[in-house]
Parts: structure tokens; sequence; C-alpha cells
């Protein structure tokens, strides 16, 4: 409540909940921790030290009933650690068995059980018969500490894996400054409001230095806004009237109003942030295989274990080995079952389970903050071992900024006249040639006529589009092929060679040449027909992007065959991929037969990749091994794609392939980790060792290298918050002097 009797909401953010519950666990596991390390050490303390302080000691062995008081107060901590402290692993494991399967808590509880029954039958059997065996309550009070010890760390892992989480929802602000408006839609005053209450159409306020609070619209004032937090686009991006804002991003130095266009879950952040944690959550097809081992090790395990007392036991009954060996435990029977407990404890496969989703949840974390969305551990395994990557030449190898560059007229028409036609065909077309035709036209007639003011050139320009050019019927695009309608009662032909002679108009030999001409030049002719004549051509290029051929060579050099796929005519295309470096060219392709491409790309089980800019490539992208949609920008939602590239350059292709080797060479390391310690140290708690060398594992030891090999193995996975994307002067080895 405010000072004025007012309410004030406050919405609670569904991921910091989150955030808070992983603290939650670990706090609850830090708590069992402790109370087990502090009930352990007395326990430690009576069993190792005691026995040389002269005064505890005589205290430990006077006797309370026909027990004495040192075993007694073992029995009382112990029981507490066995029961209270490790509660949970007896209903994990209840749980388990109950659903039929297996896991690592089932090992915990029947090797601590084992021991503490054990121990707590010897006492008893000491205290009637007075033939004192050694009694082993140590044993399940260590191994139950250091095995919580593994937990919490690995607790702790989980929750610094979801640390991206965690930064990208800390990057939407709190508050947001709402403009209020009088009865007469003017502006009358501001106020600060939750974030989380903003509704699409509010007009927001976003002063310099603060983030922009929900993905909008500019609708005034300028400035320059740093996308890097979210796109990974490093240089700032300017922006004016009807530019479009993301929120989470930060305003310059420009005052601007913003028009609220998506809010809440709808926002790009909030897509960035649910895609980050599915894939976080989904299963790498490797995983399965771990889960497979596990559930297979169990019952391995515990018959290892019976093997090993049986064969301990055999010998020791049939007199195989020295008495002598057993002694200092009393009897054979205790000899063979401390081997035995070890052997559980030891083998435990509980690393086995993380080696896996460790690795994927920091690797999908660390993307994002590259600018590089995984939507998931499936795809980041298929990326290691991409063979083929197909690129799609408009908009992804080039800038996708279509401007012409000749028109060339092959009948006495006038060039005025020609661009009018021309363009009047084109205005209802959404392709990127048709809107560069319609701006050359536009420009030809109005360059210098027009009052200079921006706001002022947008309005006047469709006023005069409106207007000046011609009314056009019957408009049908014809996708590969370009577009044909009727103006003034005669049909025109706006389009490629194959719309013009399928149409039985013919192409005179100096166009001809003119157009092979401009091809060979890697421009796009654009042929126009009109009332059944030839009449002329406009000359389009698309430059490059920077860093095509670079990124087309770098990728060569890690193994990977790039492969262009395009509409566009045969020489066009040759001149471009000449240009880039890329050898294999599938030209005249129409946009359904892309997909058909990479069909026969992976016949013979090649992982293929596809790189596109995710709007007509969705059945390309759909149908490649990994679909990668770049220059995505806010449209995060592409449905066909496994990979997400934010920012609108190729050098992302590298860093998505070079992630997803680093990640699953480190989840190799991790199964090492994992299996290592097992493999090793089977043989060794078993006593394969203790004939010769006299060297036997406790079971709590065994209960510390367990907890170890978990620890090893989430360390393991933070070293790749590490990453580094790989700069291309390394990949190509250049030395730059």
């Amino acid at each position: 409540m405010e000072s004025n009797d007012r309410l004030k909401a406050h919405v609670q953010n569904p991921y910091l909940q989150a955030a808070s519950n992983d603290a939650q666990e670990a706090s609850k596991t830090l708590h069992l921790l402790l109370s087990s390390l502090l009930l352990s050490i007395p326990v430690f303390f009576i069993r190792m030290v005691c026995p040389h302080i002269p005064l505890i000691s005589s205290f430990l062995v006077m006797h309370f009933g026909p027990f004495c008081i040192g075993d007694l107060l073992k029995w009382i901590l112990v029981s507490m650690i066995q029961f209270v402290v490790g509660k949970r692993f007896y209903i994990a494991a209840y749980r388990a068995l109950r659903h039929g399967s297996t896991n690592m808590d089932v090992l915990v509880v029947i090797g601590t059980t084992a021991s503490y029954v054990y121990s707590v039958c010897a006492l008893l059997y000491g205290a009637f018969t007075g033939f004192h065996p050694p009694i082993y309550f140590e044993t399940s009070a260590m191994i139950i500490t250091f095995v919580l010890f593994g937990k919490y760390l690995e607790v702790l892992a989980k929750g610094k894996t979801s640390d991206a989480i965690k930064k990208l929802v800390e990057l939407a602000p709190a508050t947001a400054l709402l403009l209020l408006k009088d009865k007469e839609g003017k502006y009358s005053g501001e106020k600060e409001i939750d974030a989380s209450l903003v509704q699409p159409g509010d007009t927001l306020k976003v002063l310099p230095g603060s983030k922009v609070p929900a993905d909008g619209v500019v609708i005034w004032g300028t400035s320059h806004v740093n996308e890097s937090m979210v796109t990974g686009e490093s240089v700032p991006i300017s922006k004016e009237v009807s530019s479009p804002v993301i929120g989470g991003t930060m305003n310059l130095h420009g005052v601007l109003h913003i028009q609220a266009t998506k809010v809440g879950s709808g926002t790009v952040l909030s897509q960035i942030i649910s895609l980050v944690e599915t894939a976080q959550m989904s299963k790498a097809p490797i995983q399965k295989f771990a889960d497979y081992v596990a559930s297979i090790f169990v019952p391995i395990v515990i018959t290892l274990s019976l093997l090993t007392f049986l064969a301990w036991f055999l010998c020791g009954w049939l007199g195989a080995y020295p008495n002598s060996w057993s002694a200092e435990s009393s009897n054979c029977f205790v000899f063979s079952l401390m081997f035995s407990i070890s052997v559980v404890v030891i083998a435990c496969p509980c690393a086995l389970g993380l080696a896996t989703p460790t690795a994927v949840m920091v690797a999908t974390g660390v993307g994002a903050n590259h600018g590089v969305l995984v939507k998931g551990g499936d795809a980041l395994e298929r990326a290691q071992n991409v063979k083929y990557v197909i690129f799609d030449k408009t908009g992804t190898l080039t800038q996708g900024k279509a401007t012409v560059t000749t028109a060339k007229i092959f009948s006495g028409m006038d060039l005025g006249d020609f661009l009018t036609l021309v363009a009047s065909a084109e205005a209802s077309s959404e392709h990127p040639l048709a809107k560069a035709i319609l701006d050359y036209a536009f420009h030809f007639h109005f360059f210098g006529k027009l009052p200079s003011a921006k706001d002022s050139i947008k309005k006047r320009k469709e006023e005069i589009l409106s207007q000046w050019l011609l009314e056009v019927t019957d408009f049908s695009a014809l996708p590969g092929k370009g577009i044909q309608c009727w103006i003034n009662g005669k049909k025109i032909l706006v389009g490629n060679r194959a719309l013009i002679t399928e149409n039985g108009v013919n192409i005179p030999d100096e166009a001809e040449h003119f157009l092979v001409d401009m091809e060979l030049s890697a421009k796009t002719g654009i042929l126009v027909a009109y009332d059944g004549g030839f009449i002329g051509l406009i000359g389009i290029t698309d430059p490059l992007k920077r860093e095509a051929a670079v990124v087309v060579q770098g990728l060569k050099k890690m193994g990977v065959h790039p492969v262009m796929v395009t509409g566009d005519n045969w020489r066009t295309a040759q001149a471009v991929a000449k240009e880039v470096g890329i050898d294999d060219v599938r030209a005249e392709i129409m946009p359904a037969g892309k997909a058909d491409v990479i069909r026969s790309l992976q016949k013979d089980g090649s992982v293929v990749a596809m790189v596109g800019d995710g709007i007509n490539d969705s059945p390309a992208l759909a149908a490649a091994d990994v679909g990668m949609a770049i220059g995505a920008g806010t449209d995060i939602a592409i449905e066909a794609a496994d990979y997400v590239l934010l920012r609108n350059n190729l050098e992302d292709v590298i860093t998505a392939i070079d992630l997803s080797r680093k990640t699953f060479s480190r989840i190799r390391w991790n199964y090492f980790f994992a299996m290592a310690y097992n493999v090793v140290t089977i043989p060794v708690a078993a006593g394969v060792l203790f004939p010769f060398t006299g060297l036997q594992m406790p079971p709590w030891l065994a209960g510390a290298c367990m907890a170890f090999s978990s620890v090893s193995v989430v360390c393991s996975s933070l070293l790749l918050r590490r990453y580094r994307k790989p700069r291309l002067t390394t990949v190509l080895q250049i030395t730059v002097e």
C-alpha cells in the first residue's frame, strides 16, 4: 500500500521464480550437507582421535548397561545421519524401485544400509556374547556426507548453467514511462508503471541511457540503440520514425517515443528466453546412451558386489588365504563385506547422468550470448558432423539490397515512360527486385523535385505513387519467373527469360548479347514485354556481404563443403559463386526445389545444413538436418530452423558449427571423467590388488571418489563458459602484419 491509500500492483516474473527455486534447492542441499558433516565429525573423532587422548578414552570405554558409551554415541549419531539426513535417498530409491527402474539412490541406500545394519548387528552381538567384532558405523556416515557434497556441487552447477537465462531476464527493464493522453489525444503527462503492465498500443517514452521497455515502433524522435545484448550486433543501430525497436535494448543518446506492439511473452526477449529454456531441457540423443548405461549399470553392480563378497568369503572359509589378512576385521565375513560395500558405492554412475545435460545447458547459454540460438540438444549434436552447408544466394550471401544498375530500351519508347510502365506493373509485387525497380523509377522521375525533410518525403512518396502509377488489372505473380498483368488493356510481362519465351515473345539478338554480358558480370537481367513485343531490359545487382568470401574459405578449412542454391540464372549464379569461392552451384531452382537439392545431398547419409533468411526458405530449412535462419533480428519464432542466428552475419554459421564441435568434444571428456573413475577403481574396491600390495579401499574413501567424479564432470562442463567464438583469422591461419 502507498501512503495515499492507493494499491500498487507488483507482477512477479516467472523466470525469476524459477531462479529462486534453484536457490531454494541449493540451500536445502547445503543444509543437509552441513547437518551430515556436523554429525559425522564427532563419529570420526570417536573412532580415530579419542582413543589417543587418555581422559576421553577412559570415559568412552565405560559401560552403560551392556554397551560401551563410545559405541552408543556413534550409534545415535549415525542413526540420525542414516535416517534423518539420508531420508531423501530412501524416498528416491523407493520411488525408483516402485516404477521398476533403478538409479544411483538405490546404490547409495544398499551400500549405507548394509554397513549400518552390519554395525548394529555386530554391536548387539558384542553386547550379548562378550566377543566384540569391529564396528563400521563411520562408513555409512562418510558415504552419505560425500554423496551429499557431490549433490550440492551439482545443484550449484545447474544454477550456474542457467546464468545465461538469468542474464537475459535481467535485460528487461522493471519499469516503463507511459505517456498519458487527454481527451483530444494530446500528451498531458507521463507516469512510471511496472513494465509487465504495458499493453500493446501504449505510447512509451524512452530516455537516453535507459532500456526500451517493450518491442515496438518509433513514432517520434531519433536516436541510436545498442542491440548487442539481444542480437549480438555490436554496432549501435540508428532509429527514426517507424523503425522497429526491441525490448531490453539500450537507448543511447536521443529521446524516443515508441508505440508498444508486443508485450509479455510475445516480445523478442521472452521468445529468446523460452527458446534457451526449452533447449536446456531437451535431451541430446547421446544422452539416451547414458540413460541406457545407467539402467543396466545398477543390476550389474549389485551382481559384482555379491560376487566380490562370495569370492572373498568362500576363499576365507576354505582357507585359501592366510587368516592374518582378515584378522584386523575379526573374521572373513566382515572382511568380505567391506569389499562388497566398497564396490557398490564406487560403481555408482551418478556422474554419467550429468555428462550431457550440464554441457548442453552451458552451450545453449553461451550460444545465446553470442547471438546464436540453438533449439535443443539434438540440433547441437547434429551440427558437429555437418558435411555440406547450403547457402541461399539472395539475402544470405548477398546483402539483400538489390539496386538497378542499367535500364536499356530496345523499342522506340521513351525511358521515362518505360520506367513508369514497369514500376506500375511491379508496384503490387512483394519481391525485393520489384522494390528496387520501383525505387529506381521514382528516383528517376522525382529526384530533386521534392522537399528534403524525411517525414514529408515519406508522406509525399505515397501520395505521388498513388497518382503517378498507371492502373493495373489482373495482376499475378509467377514464382521463380516474374509477374504478368494488364495495363491500358494490353498485357505486360516482367521477369526472366523463361517467362518471356513461354509467352512466345522473341528476344532480339542485340538484347540477348547485352543480357549475357550483364549476367557474366553477376547482374540479374529483368526482361520486359508489352503487348506481345519485347521492349527493354533492366539490370539489377545485389552486392555480396563483406564477410561472404572469407566465411566460405573458413568453412572449407573446417572440412565443410559450401553449396550455393539460387533461383537466378546460371551465368549470374556462377559469376557470384566465383566471387565468393563456391565451386558447387545449383541455379534456376524454384523455391520448392531447394528441399529436393538437400534430399539429394542427404542420400549418402551426409549431414546437410541450410542457411537461409527464413522467409521463403522454410521448406528447405525444415528439410535440412540443421536449418540455420540468418539475420532473424526480431522474428525468432522461425519454426523450421534449428539454429536462429540473430545477426545478419555469415560468421555466425562458423560459430554455430564450432560451438557444436567444442560442446561435443567436452561431452566426450565428461563421459571419460564419469566412467574412468568407476572402471579404474572397481577392481581396487573389489580387492584385486589386496593379495599383492595389501591395498584396500575403505567404503568411505569409495564415497569420496564417487563424489569427486561428479565434481570433475560439472567443472569440465563449466569450462565451456569460457568459449570464445573463432576469429576468422585463426580459422584461416592468416597472419595480420
